[in-house]
């Protein structure tokens, strides 16, 4: 298999660096005298260079969290608490685990069907070949950086092709995995324009015999999904699509409303809104719960004076849903919303509409922006429907007495569920994270993102002259095989005693 590999064709002042490269660990130097290709390494020996990763993002913490300033980020302690830290505890775990993850799994006697007798099997796990992950600008270190250090640790050779505005940064955190000893062709970092990644999704075809991308990781929005699909569809190339969300927050009766308005104040401008999984939706039965529920959150969210600013990229669809909503009747409680300054310089601060409907367009509207809907509903069960019949469905979180939530949370056709907590649980190393509908499909992080990284192969093996299929097709056995499946799958003992007595009769 060949591969293909882009460089940027072009490089700004902005974009240049002084990197100064530590002297080769032991893990480096011992990759660059192998001759052995990245995929032929023993997995632990890869799970193991990539996990050292984090030692050189621990040493260049500073440099990180200052080329990752932004106008979206401006609160250093969120790069490393959202970004660096949940990184690093993901790079430690695959160090620890992805041995044992990856390991061949071996299919023992125990449970083997009769008619098998002699065969013994093993299930490979063998990485794609060449990944294209397609990052995101609004979590460049976490998001990217986990998705690259699995398809390396799988064996695959990786192209990342950074967001937009990203690039110094990107080139940062790939210059760490090169001093961890990952080999500078197996991970290559592209252009970041949108003309690279649709020429590198050009190559996906294999009947030229052209470079060709074997999966395609997307971090992004459900259009920009829909468009990557269709260039990839000919060549049938799989992929994994993280997309977007417009995810809920229910609140049972019950739930400490101090305590819900709490994870509110720190999820709603989290990043300056632009989190995938922020609290879009709240869903509340109306009652005087949810008049508390507002009134405390209003209250809470009066502390954040300083206005947040929005990406360019999301502005003019924010400013256009949230003048929609309030036009269609929806109260802005917060009595801030200015539509003309949102418009002209991307600011406002954190927003809250009450009396939304589930049918208004921004019940259902992926917006990177600090602004949530209160929903009532007559009762709280309604949410279900609410959530589940939604086109984005990333994740949830439900507040309440322990035994209700987790009996709510079995209901919902989500990604993932927090309950009585926000955002943060989808940071743990071990678990995977994957959406709904509009909001993607496949799995990233965890032991399910790590196998994603690869393809199943099955090698089975004879032992022994016995083959029942090679009996001959005669009479002896076209009259003993119905006996024999009545024999192994009917039902009691006694059914299976009268099989017994047939086929020795």
């Amino acid at each position: 298999m060949r591969f293909l590999f882009l460089t940027p064709s072009t490089q700004t002042a902005s974009d240049k660096i002084s990197i100064s490269v530590a002297t080769p660990t032991k893990a480096a130097r011992l990759q660059y005298r192998s001759a052995k290709p990245w995929s032929d390494l023993p997995i632990r020996q890869r799970c193991k260079t990539v996990a050292a990763a984090r030692f050189l993002i621990a040493r260049h913490v500073d440099d990180l969290t200052r080329l990752c300033a932004s106008q979206q980020r401006t609160d250093s302690l969120e790069t490393v608490t959202a970004e660096l830290i949940p990184l690093c505890d993901a790079l430690h775990y695959l160090g620890r685990k992805g041995a044992a993850i990856l390991r061949t799994r071996r299919i023992g006697v125990v449970g083997r069907p009769l008619w098998m007798w002699g065969v013994h099997s093993v299930v490979q796990r063998i990485p794609h070949g060449t990944v294209l992950i397609l990052g995101t600008w609004n979590y460049p270190l976490f998001l990217v950086g986990v998705q690259v250090a699995q398809a390396l640790a799988a064996g695959n050779r990786v192209q990342l092709k950074p967001a937009e505005g990203c690039e110094t940064l990107t080139r940062r955190l790939v210059e760490c995995f090169y001093e961890a000893g990952v080999p500078r062709d197996v991970l290559v970092q592209l252009d970041s324009s949108v003309e690279a990644a649709r020429e590198t999704l050009d190559n996906t075809s294999t009947d030229s015999g052209d470079p060709r991308i074997d999966l395609v990781v997307l971090t992004g929005s459900a259009d920009t999904g829909r468009k990557i699909l269709k260039q990839t569809a000919n060549s049938l190339t799989p992929s994994i699509m993280e997309l977007s969300g417009c995810d809920a927050v229910v609140v049972l009766p019950g739930a400490s409303i101090p305590r819900v308005c709490e994870f509110l104040k720190f999820g709603l401008p989290l990043n300056s809104g632009a989190t995938c999984i922020g609290p879009r939706r709240i869903i509340v039965e109306d009652s005087p719960q949810a008049d508390q529920l507002v009134e405390n959150l209003c209250r809470q969210l009066e502390s954040i004076d300083t206005p947040f600013t929005i990406h360019p990229a999301a502005r003019e669809r924010a400013t256009q849903t949230i003048t929609n909503a309030i036009a269609a009747g929806a109260i802005d409680v917060t009595d801030r919303f200015d539509a003309a300054t949102l418009a002209s310089n991307g600011t406002m601060p954190p927003l809250v509409l009450d009396h939304v409907s589930v049918e208004d367009e921004i019940a259902s509207a992926d917006l990177f922006a600090p602004v949530t809907s209160v929903i009532r509903v007559s009762k709280i069960q309604d949410a279900v429907a609410a959530i589940n019949q939604n086109r984005y469905r990333l994740a949830a979180s439900v507040f309440g007495p322990d035994r209700d939530a987790v009996a709510f949370a079995n209901q919902l056709d989500v990604g993932s569920v927090a309950i009585n907590d926000l955002i943060a649980p989808t940071a743990d190393p071990r678990v995977p994270f994957g959406g709904r509908g509009n909001s993607g499909f496949g799995i990233t992080r965890g032991d399910e993102g790590l196998l994603a990284m690869t393809v199943p192969r099955v090698i089975s093996r004879r032992r022994g002259r016995f083959a029942a299929h090679l009996l001959p097709r005669n009479e002896t056995t076209r009259h003993k095989m119905p006996i024999l499946l009545q024999l192994l799958h009917a039902k009691g003992m006694a059914a299976r005693w009268r099989a017994m007595r047939r086929l020795i009769s």
